[in-house]
Parts: C-alpha cells; sequence; structure tokens
C-alpha cells in the first residue's frame, strides 16, 4: 500500500529560486563573454599587460586543451569534439540539478549555477574559436600558474563549494530532522 504524501505548508509558501540561480548563471556566462570580447579586441595574442607586476597580468592566450592546458597537444580535432562533449554534458546535468533542487537557494544550488555559467562560456568558444580564450595569468614567486578565464574560476568556485558542502550536509541533515520535530510537536 502506497502512503499519500504529506504536503508541508511551510515549503509549499517558500519561494521558487530557480529562476534566480538561473540568473547568476546568465551572469557568470555575460561577464565570461564581455571579458572575453574585451582581451581580444585590446590585447594581441600572445601579449599582455601587467595589473600587478610580477604578480598578475592580463594576458591573450588560446587554448586548444582544457583547464590549465590539459590535453592541448593532443589530436586538436578529437579533444575540441571530446570537451565540445563534455560541456555539453556538464550544462545539461546543471541544468537537471537546478531543475530539481534549485526551489531553494543552497551551496550545492549557487554551486550548480556556476559551473552552468562558466561551462556554458567556455562551451561557446569552443563551438565557435575551436579554442577558448584565457587571459587571467598569475606568478607565483618563480611559479607560473597556467593562464585561465572567469569561465574557469566560476567552475572552480562552483566545485570548491560543493566540495564544502559535502561536508555540512551531516549537519544540515541533523537540523533538518530537528526542525521537523519541533514542527510536528506543535
Amino acid at each position: 500500500m502506497q502512503v499519500p504524501k504529506v504536503r508541508d505548508p511551510i515549503r509549499d509558501r517558500r519561494p521558487d529560486r530557480r529562476g534566480l540561480l538561473l540568473f547568476l548563471a546568465a551572469a557568470v556566462f555575460a561577464a565570461d563573454r564581455a571579458s572575453k570580447w574585451w582581451i581580444e579586441r585590446h590585447i594581441a595574442p600572445g601579449t599582455g599587460r601587467a595589473l600587478i607586476p610580477r604578480v598578475m597580468r592580463l594576458s591573450h592566450v588560446m587554448n586548444n586543451g582544457a583547464a590549465f592546458s590539459l590535453f592541448s597537444g593532443g589530436n586538436a580535432e578529437t579533444v575540441r569534439w571530446a570537451l565540445i562533449a563534455f560541456s555539453g554534458i556538464a550544462v545539461v546535468l546543471m541544468l537537471g540539478l537546478i531543475s530539481v533542487f534549485g526551489r531553494r537557494i543552497t551551496l550545492n544550488t549557487i554551486a550548480f549555477a556556476l559551473v552552468l555559467g562558466g561551462a556554458a562560456g567556455n562551451l561557446l568558444d569552443r563551438i565557435q574559436l575551436g579554442e577558448v580564450v584565457d587571459f587571467l595569468e598569475v606568478h607565483i614567486g618563480s611559479y607560473h600558474y597556467p593562464d585561465f578565464n572567469l569561465a574557469d574560476s566560476a567552475i572552480v568556485i562552483g566545485g570548491a563549494l560543493i566540495f564544502i558542502a559535502s561536508f555540512r550536509s551531516d549537519k544540515a541533515a541533523k537540523e533538518k530532522a530537528k526542525a521537523d520535530r519541533l514542527l510536528r510537536a506543535r
């Protein structure tokens, strides 16, 4: 016998936040597109401008590999299509996760929106240009961090938020159970 689902009047009154999360993803995408557009028009490929001398530069690098130039030395067309497929899957997956879990704002749903916006930005580059425009160059002492862009930053921050949220899930589950007990006691 199937137990009927009981409506939660408190949950039903909460506003749906999926639109806000999609707006965040669109803002990341727009910022990524605008920054790449500016770089392409103001900095010649292979050159750069110092922002913080010996620490950070704006550069103009075309990356046909994955993050941190991984796979950039392989068969360019195979790598390109594999990365287009991977980015496309990431976009669809993040849209699905926002659709299912986006009624509330949580660390995970914010992370999904950041990854969605970043993956979409790099996906468009790969489709249009065959490679991604990278423009942030960081030096820490003698170490040169691989060039990256705003989309990459959003994806990394989103991944970090998912990692952080994974440690908070037990605490959140206990707090929810406690809140449910208090509501039933009323």
